[in-house]
């Protein structure tokens, strides 16, 4: 797992799939998605190498349910005693109790999923012990107020983060950045495409400057403009 600092508040943990964040607040620090099965002791190990104690984690924000998101949740807050939060259409499935919904894949998605697949941990995961149910719209007390954006279509209860005070902006798998260059794109292994697109153009509208995407390099730099051109091609 690699830790790189975006921002002196904000840093990034990158998984073999997929990536979660770490954002500071004074004593406080609020981790968004957790990543795959097996890793809630390498990010508290990480939040140690940072100078800080695991229980200094307050708050775990799933972006969505998607094991290489959610699958270090149950583990950390374990460790950490943090409070998980999960949009309240997806929390049934990060409980344990309804299986997830298959992603449509569209042709050139397919090799893809199956390449990401064979690098996620085989069998289930640690399911956190409760969770707190979002219904969007909350400004939760992260970064000055942070709001949560509803945004469906990559799950039904797929969320985004918004930290107007500081122009961050967390997209969870809505939106990614392209492995070959880097461009911003809406995001794959969809349960609804036309509601992806639609959630991108909502994003887009946001006064972003730094955006951190669970899959692809954030753009820390004009991250607004970059959206808006994203979702007007």
């Amino acid at each position: 797992m690699d830790v790189i600092e975006l921002l002196p508040r904000l840093h990034l943990l990158r998984f073999p799939v997929g990536q979660a964040y770490l954002w500071r607040d004074g004593d406080e620090l609020t981790l968004v998605d957790a990543g795959p099965a097996g890793y809630g002791a390498p990010i508290a190990e990480a939040v140690s190498a940072l100078g800080r104690n695991p229980r200094d984690v307050r708050r775990i924000v799933l972006t969505h349910f998607h094991e290489d998101h959610v699958g270090g949740a149950g583990e950390f807050a374990a460790l950490s005693g943090a409070e998980v939060l999960v949009h309240q259409l997806d929390a049934p499935v990060v409980r344990g109790e309804v299986p997830g919904p298959e992603a449509v894949l569209e042709d050139w998605e397919r090799p893809l999923h199956e390449r990401a697949a064979e690098l996620l941990p085989q069998g289930d995961y640690v399911r956190p012990p409760q969770v707190t149910e979002l219904s969007g719209d909350e400004v939760l007390d992260v970064g000055g107020g942070a709001r949560v954006v509803h945004v469906p279509g990559h799950t039904h209860g797929s969320i985004a983060l918004h930290l107007p005070e500081h122009g961050v902006l967390f997209t969870g798998d809505t939106v990614a950045a392209s492995p070959v260059d880097g461009a911003v794109m809406p995001g794959v292994f969809n349960l609804d495409r036309a509601q992806v697109l639609a959630a991108c153009r909502r994003l887009a509208e946001l006064d972003a400057d730094v955006a951190c995407f669970g899959h692809g390099d954030p753009v820390t730099r004009g991250a607004a403009q970059a959206l808006r051109s994203m979702a007007h091609t």
